[in-house]
């Protein structure tokens, strides 16, 4: 099993209105240091790029929890894929970032798609990790069947309760993406993951509501539809040809992909074999694989 350099993180909070932002940022020596914002899935954490950080160890990442998910579980107001975008327009605010490459995994792709085009000044290039093009979701579904449909047990464990951590990590040791890539980096990806559920135990800190209403915002409005229209900056797709369950074809699979491909012919694509939706960032290999990527599209940026 290939190994990762750990580098140590710290949480920044950025206030919101409905509450605080939890930034997670990997700090990197050097005023020169170039700095990537990094946007993470949809039941994610700002530790889901854990990896790629130890990939990129002269790169600073910022890292936002979502509103909903990780340690922004508490943010309140409304959501979907262009309140997200704001939030991160906000965090790069705060920061105060000019434009950056931006590196986005699954939903957090979508995300960075509508940021891109809602605050072109903040983007000089994307990294879409899995995502960021229109899925081909199932239609006439009510929202949780539609979520049921496309994400499975990644949503119907947000519903559990485990008296400890430990229990937590037995609940994922089994899961089919992990059977060759369990690691300390992931198992402290998971556990952050939890929150108190009072007498219940723990649960995951993911909010199903905004799950499911983040899930029909990018598969059955017209945001990213619009997003992408709008998109002005180079973008590189890079998607994987096993999904949630390590199962084929995917998120993407060929044909429709294909379709899309050919009705953004803008985005510069990539298929990497050998890895699923989960081990394209949280696995030694697929964020080695994802740091080239961005290494090329920083040294573009720079000119």
């Amino acid at each position: 099993m290939d190994r990762a350099m750990t580098r140590d993180s710290h949480i920044v909070t950025v206030p919101m209105p409905g509450g605080d932002l939890a930034v997670g940022v990997w700090d990197a020596e050097g005023e020169d240091a170039p700095t990537i914002l990094a946007i993470h899935g949809v039941t994610s954490s700002h530790l889901a790029w854990e990896f790629l950080a130890g990939a990129l160890p002269g790169v600073r990442i910022i890292a936002p929890d979502l509103r909903g998910r990780g340690r922004s579980n508490g943010v309140t107001g409304p959501t979907g894929l262009a309140v997200h975008a704001d939030d991160v327009a906000a965090v790069s605010a705060a920061f105060g970032l000019g434009p950056v490459v931006v590196v986005a995994h699954s939903m957090g792709a979508f995300v960075a798609v509508a940021f891109a085009a809602r605050h072109p000044e903040l983007v000089s290039r994307l990294v879409l990790v899995d995502g960021g093009l229109p899925l081909d979701a199932p239609t006439g579904l009510a929202p949780e069947d539609l979520v049921s449909a496309i994400l499975g047990v990644t949503a119907s464990r947000l519903h559990l309760r485990f008296p400890s951590t430990e229990a937590y990590l037995d609940f994922w040791r089994d899961h089919p993406a992990f059977a060759e890539d369990w690691s300390p980096e992931l198992e402290r990806y998971l556990a952050y993951d939890l929150v108190p559920a009072g007498e219940e135990g723990l649960r995951p800190a993911t909010s199903f509501e905004t799950t499911v209403e983040d899930t029909i915002d990018m598969n059955t409005a017209t945001t990213v539809a619009d997003a992408l229209a709008d998109l002005d900056r180079p973008a590189v797709l890079i998607t994987v040809p096993r999904g949630l369950q390590d199962e084929e074809p995917g998120l993407y699979a060929e044909p429709h992909l294909e379709r899309m491909l050919a009705a953004y012919p803008a985005i510069v694509h990539e298929r990497w074999p050998g890895l699923n939706h989960y081990t394209v960032v949280l696995s030694a290999a697929g964020a080695r694989r994802v740091a080239d990527v961005v290494t090329g599209q920083l040294a573009l940026a720079q000119g």
